[in-house]
């Protein structure tokens, strides 16, 4: 047996130099890299996909121009022994399989790959003999075409400074450098950066009788149970002898003033790196409530609509020590005046290199906004036989109709049509010439033989189309687009359920958000109503992301 130009022995010999040993994974691994080239085209380039990381990438590296260090080799951790070379062009190429069903008549070979027995328990000389008599015949290879995405030199993009570590690394990575995301291996920390992360000498309280004529150092808040919680004392107020009974009985017997702890050179007040973040995480239709007390601001809607959350930036904020900012669920529909957002210092001081860290993350653009939802003119097209010929009452109309004008909108027209895909089409046409921009049908959703309202749409010329939302109730509703008209298909599970996907999904359609599969399937987690005896929606959990 051979692999390529060389002989088992020379090919082993040159995996026990690269590798350390002679890996029986290797070795197949060569056998099987030799099988790929030969099914692909003579003068073609080629990359190579490995869907292990153990063993089978080197026997790429060994035979192949294809190496972790030019990019040209991809590991996908599937765990299977199997390898791809294809076209870079193209995406066309090979496939070769370790092939467990032509393991039979080499049990040394199966017990190996089934990790039947402990490695020290194997026969290495036998496995190695089968290994070499088994060559080719115990893989499998198909023609496959790579995905146009997957294609094409792939670039880390721009490099960047971590403003945690000072490491640089790839911006795609995300703020902040992987390590100090979590996934350092190291053991002083879950990155470089909290370990290195500098630590103000604490303040040195006093008894709270020899504060009087003194300046509180920090906001004091008074909790009183059920009733209030606020700052009773603020930072730079001056303490007296009547303050004294009120702090003892708010349990202070020892209190900061700023005379025994003046300003320390290199650290930011709480209230100071509070001003910092409510300068730069606010977008439009979004204010500050109040000035920062107690190292913490708040933010409120100024106008009504959606509040959209950069939900990636706001887990790099908040993966920086020190700092917190939280919001309300992305896609929350508000009214002018709701508080959405609220962020603060942690410590009574932060450090300057930690505190412009935090703003790093911020001076890309604001966190949070509030989008304006537009009052769409909304048709609605109620399909189905049974209710155009009168042989039941229609209950869809004014469901739709009650949840349209939550949302401000108006309809325009209401219309019916049978379980007729022709007549479908006409009556979008006829929404369509009523002027509405905005058409919702009922029911016919279904994989039933009469179910055709989605077929009527498609006809009717609807694009960008999305069937099926992981939700519960509501999988079958479809959105889309015909003309400059939004489209969704709402599926009879409406009739029943007060709440439905229709309810998550519309709002973000008249706030003009692009919806993608990726948006949708996002909403599984969280998209399993409860179905309450009494629905408090969307004041539950249903459909938050």
């Amino acid at each position: 047996m051979s692999i390529g130009s060389r002989t088992h022995e020379e090919f082993m010999e040159e995996a026990r130099a690269f590798h350390g040993y002679p890996a029986p994974g290797l070795i197949i691994g060569g056998y099987m890299v030799e099988l790929a080239k030969r099914h692909m085209p003579d003068g073609v380039l080629y990359d190579a996909v490995s869907e292990t990381a153990h063993c089978l990438p080197d026997a790429v590296q060994l035979l192949t121009p294809c190496t972790f260090g030019n990019g040209w080799l991809r590991v996908l951790p599937f765990g299977i022994y199997a390898v791809t070379l294809y076209d870079k062009a193209t995406g066309e190429g090979v496939r070769v399989e370790l092939d467990n069903d032509k393991l039979e008549p080499y049990d040394a070979i199966r017990s190996w790959f089934l990790k039947e027995r402990p490695k020290k328990e194997q026969d290495t000389e036998r496995l190695q003999a089968q290994i070499k008599e088994a060559g080719e015949s115990i893989l499998s290879f198909r023609k496959v075409r790579i995905r146009q995405d997957m294609l094409g030199h792939r670039s880390f993009g721009a490099i960047t400074r971590c403003p945690l570590c000072g490491s640089h690394y790839p911006a795609s990575y995300g703020g902040i450098c992987r390590s100090c995301q979590g996934q350092s291996p190291y053991e002083d920390g879950p990155g470089f950066a909290l370990s290195q992360q500098p630590r103000m000498p604490a303040p040195v309280p006093i008894p709270v009788e020899e504060a009087v004529g003194k300046h509180a150092l920090h906001d004091m808040t008074q909790i009183i149970p059920g009733k209030e919680k606020g700052a009773a004392f603020v930072a730079g107020q001056e303490l007296s002898a009547g303050d004294i009974c009120r702090l003892q009985q708010m349990g202070k017997n020892r209190v900061y003033v700023q005379e025994n702890t003046p300003h320390p050179e290199g650290w930011v007040h709480e209230d100071d790196a509070a001003r910092g973040f409510a300068r730069l995480m606010p977008g439009d239709g979004v204010e500050v409530e109040a000035a920062p007390r107690e190292g913490k601001v708040n933010f409120r809607a100024t106008r009504d609509g959606m509040l959209l959350v950069d939900t990636e930036r706001l887990e790099r904020f908040n993966l920086v020590p020190d700092v917190m900012c939280c919001t309300r669920h992305n896609y929350s529909v508000l009214t002018a005046g709701t508080r959405l957002a609220g962020s603060r210092a942690i410590p009574l001081f932060l450090s300057r290199p930690g505190f412009l860290k935090a703003l790093s993350v911020l001076e890309d653009g604001p966190l949070f906004k509030v989008v304006p939802m537009r009052k769409a003119k909304i048709g609605i097209l109620v399909t189905g036989t049974e209710v155009f010929q009168g042989l039941i009452e229609d209950r869809f109309a004014p469901i739709i109709t009650q949840k349209a004008q939550q949302h401000h909108c108006e309809v325009v027209k209401t219309l019916f049509a049978p379980d007729d895909a022709d007549l479908i089409v006409r009556g979008v046409r006829d929404l369509l010439d009523a002027g509405a921009d905005f058409i919702v049908t009922t029911a016919g959703m279904s994989v039933d033989p009469d179910d055709l309202t989605r077929k009527g749409l498609t006809e009717a010329g609807l694009t960008d189309t999305l069937y099926g939302v992981p939700a519960l109730p509501g999988t079958m509703t479809l959105i889309g687009r015909i003309g400059g008209a939004q489209i969704i298909g709402v599926p009879a599970c409406a009739l029943f359920f007060k709440t439905t996907v229709f309810d998550i999904i519309l709002p973000r359609m008249l706030a003009g958000v692009p919806i993608t599969r990726l948006d949708l399937a996002k909403i599984g987690n969280g998209g399993l109503c409860m179905e309450c005896k009494v629905c408090t929606f969307p004041k539950c959990p249903f459909g938050k992301v």
